[in-house]
């Protein structure tokens, strides 16, 4: 019996020059600083992950840029993404970084990723970043996406519970207007999607998902309760979750662990662990 595919959807690695240089990137980004300022909070490279991959039989990760408010560190991530992706003989996708309020330089540096193999943009923090999803910037952003065929993978806040560094990025209403005034994007939204799926018992939230809409578990031991995934599959759909571990905040085999735990129909478990990322990402033909 062939094994099924297991796809990591949202892993985060910076440059070495990022650990190395920690109190630099502290002083130029607020987002960086508020959570990456604890010695705890780890920062991986390309070679980490492949590591932590090989040790939980992962066998595509995504790794996603960081929401920089300097188009010039958005750049020189994107070019050290491009380059582990390319070095890793397809088992790293990049998803590169931009901030759409650097204008023309954004459009150059989406086109400039896509032709080197991106394959979306992520993790997008437009709060974070200064800017409007439902605006005119954020109609850039939709175009910059159906223009190169790019997934856009947002961080999404929950709107309750507990506060924690890097909780605020975008918040749930305007992720899930944009999201239904773009049903032709290729769009995931990070931590569950702040919880949409649980308002899929809604037609109109439920509609969204029908159309196309997907979520990713990064993070989900932190802010759910074990065993949701049920419940997930029940509203959102299945082939609408995909695996996501957020490492190194979380370790991927603990991330598969759980889901191979909590999703008892083989069919789901495949769809989550792999399958739904697998078509999204266009490494199958169908």
């Amino acid at each position: 019996m062939i094994r099924p595919v297991i796809i990591d959807f949202h892993t985060h690695i910076f440059p070495p020059d990022v650990g190395h240089r920690r109190d630099e990137y502290l002083r130029r980004d607020p987002t960086f600083a508020e959570m990456y300022t604890s010695p705890k909070a780890k920062i991986a490279t390309a070679e980490d992950l492949l590591r932590s991959m090989d040790e939980a039989g992962v066998d595509v990760s995504v790794a996603l840029g960081f929401a920089w408010r300097d188009h010039e560190l958005c750049v020189r991530h994107n070019d050290y993404l491009l380059e582990a992706a390319a070095k890793s003989s397809g088992r790293i996708t990049a998803f590169c970084t931009i901030n759409p309020l650097a204008g023309e330089a954004a459009a150059k540096e989406v086109a400039r990723c896509a032709r080197a193999g991106a394959k979306g943009l992520g993790e997008l923090r437009p709060d974070s970043q200064g800017w409007d999803l439902n605006e005119e910037t954020g109609d850039r952003l939709a175009a910059f996406a159906e223009r190169h065929r790019l997934i856009l993978l947002f961080h999404v806040t929950e709107p309750v519970g507990h506060e924690y560094p890097g909780k605020q990025g975008l918040q749930l209403e305007s992720f899930y207007r944009f999201a239904v005034r773009h049903p032709q994007l290729k769009i995931v939204g990070a931590h569950l999607g702040g919880g949409l799926p649980f308002y899929a018992v809604m037609p109109e939230v439920r509609e969204a998902f029908a159309a196309g809409l997907h979520v990713d578990t990064a993070a989900q031991p932190l802010l759910y309760e074990r065993g949701d995934y049920e419940q997930l599959a029940r509203l959102a759909g299945a082939e609408r979750i995909l695996l996501g571990s957020d490492y190194p905040l979380l370790g991927q085999t603990r991330q598969i662990d759980e889901i191979r735990s909590a999703v008892t129909g083989t069919d789901a478990q495949r769809l989550i662990l792999g399958g739904n990322a697998e078509r999204l990402l266009m490494l199958r033909s169908d």
